[in-house]
């Protein structure tokens, strides 16, 4: 049985399930949720497995993550939900629609990719060691946040929404993050793009380092009938850089007529 996650919940109407990245938690949903609840929707962000108060998971892999997000949608007892992804929680949103379609109302993917890196078992390691380096030498997340969050923003980021990102990223317990860099690179759900049927938007921020405008271009081309935005001048964390503009398009994206294709 797959223990549900614990997660913040904001309003009434149809439910939006938002799902953060890799150094993220609820709270990198803060401005979404309030956005979401005050316009007629049911806000709900988890945390992650290993992420704020949610147990961890065995093994930490994106079926076991998949496993855990529907048993909060069914918890929910909303029929099927909005699944706001972004960065890693991009790949779980991917994930659950794969698995279990019939869940997901509408789905909305920013700053993320339908697979990571190269299959090259090298690289994905080399990846890892890199990006764990500090840790291994004994900084903090906190350190950590100081020096990656500034790397992934745009030159048009909201600098409330800069110092959150790296609050959310200074609160995630080291031991998660590695546990969840190990499952990022194994990620690849390319063959599954075709298959998604339901109305989808895709956001990419026109600085994204960790998942480029063309990458998204590309994905949003074999998602057919989804929407692609570039937010100009913003980076990876398009969300927390650009909450107003963020929240406008998917507002916008939420009241469009639900066609199925």
């Amino acid at each position: 049985m797959t223990i549900r996650p614990t997660f913040t919940t904001l309003g009434a109407g149809p439910t939006v399930l938002m799902l953060h990245g890799i150094g993220g938690g609820h709270l990198a949903f803060a401005p979404q949720v309030e956005t979401l609840a005050s316009c007629g929707y049911r806000a709900v962000a988890w945390d992650m497995p290993g992420y704020g108060h949610s147990p961890p998971i065995e093994p930490y892999t994106f079926k076991g993550l998949a496993a855990s997000c529907i048993t909060l949608i069914e918890s929910l007892r909303c029929g099927d939900v909005t699944l706001v992804g972004h960065s890693m929680g991009g790949m779980v949103a991917q994930e659950v629609v794969a698995r279990r379609p019939e869940l997901v109302r509408r789905l909305v993917l920013c700053g993320t990719s339908p697979a990571f890196g190269k299959p090259d078992g090298d690289w994905q390691r080399e990846f890892i060691a890199t990006r764990t380096a500090p840790l291994d030498a004994g900084q903090s997340m906190a350190d950590l946040a100081q020096v990656l969050v500034p790397q992934m923003i745009g030159p048009g980021s909201l600098p409330e929404g800069v110092r959150l990102a790296q609050h959310c990223m200074a609160q995630v317990n080291p031991s998660t993050y590695r546990r969840a860099l190990e499952a990022l690179v194994t990620f690849d759900r390319r063959a599954n793009l075709p298959h998604i049927h339901v109305p989808t938007l895709l956001v990419a921020g026109e600085h994204d380092r960790n998942a480029p405008p063309a990458v998204m271009r590309k994905m949003a081309q074999q998602i057919a009938g989804s929407t692609y935005l570039e937010m100009a001048g913003i980076g990876h964390l398009q969300n927390l850089e650009a909450p107003d503009d963020f929240d406008a398009a998917v507002l916008r994206f939420l009241a469009l007529p639900r066609q199925l294709h």
